[in-house]
């Protein structure tokens, strides 16, 4: 099973529930109190849209157990002296790996958020996600052409331009080494 939550330096990832994403679609007043953080003012930011809540929530309701850590992921920043914990951006896979180990990533973090590493941070939160099931291979992600800052965001976490898609988009692309686990 995959773990439901993990901490980068600045960041605690929080994989979403049926119940989270619930709120967050139909009681918007109680996600914040669910979730223990404030919300940005933007939020949903960017490619995290009602579609896509909806989408994760038809998963994690189709799947089960199963598909816990599967879908979305919310990305809290980590409470300071001057600052609640807040949250700042969202992203996940899209579904468990295929039969050759291949999982999608992506993400997305409130403009008031960006250009503070944030994003590269909730890449690598996803990575060691994938690393920790020790069944994913090779990680995918997309990004818009002309889009310099989720590229890198991508690079700095190894992954790899491997070219145009078919619907305009960049492929990008990483391995995956599983998590070495101490005894």
């Amino acid at each position: 099973m995959i773990p439901l939550i993990t901490h980068t330096p600045r960041l605690t990832l929080i994989a979403a529930s049926r119940a989270l994403l619930t709120a967050e679609l139909d009681k918007p007043r109680y996600f914040p109190v669910l979730l223990g953080a404030a919300l940005p003012a933007d939020w949903p930011p960017g490619n995290y849209d009602v579609a896509t809540m909806r989408y994760f929530l038809e998963q994690l309701t189709a799947g089960g157990r199963t598909a816990a850590g599967w879908y979305g992921w919310y990305a809290l920043r980590k409470a300071t002296d001057t600052t609640p914990t807040t949250l700042v951006g969202a992203g996940g896979f899209l579904g468990p790996p295929d039969a050759a180990g291949t999982a999608e990533i992506n993400y997305s973090v409130a403009a008031e958020w960006r250009r503070q590493g944030l994003a590269t941070e909730l890449v690598a939160g996803l990575v060691q996600q994938a690393e920790q099931t020790e069944m994913v291979q090779r990680l995918v992600a997309h990004t818009q052409p002309h889009n310099p800052e989720a590229e890198e965001v991508l690079r700095r976490n190894g992954f790899e331009l491997l070219g145009l898609e078919a619907d305009g988009r960049l492929r990008f692309e990483r391995a995956v080494t599983p998590a070495q686990i101490s005894q």
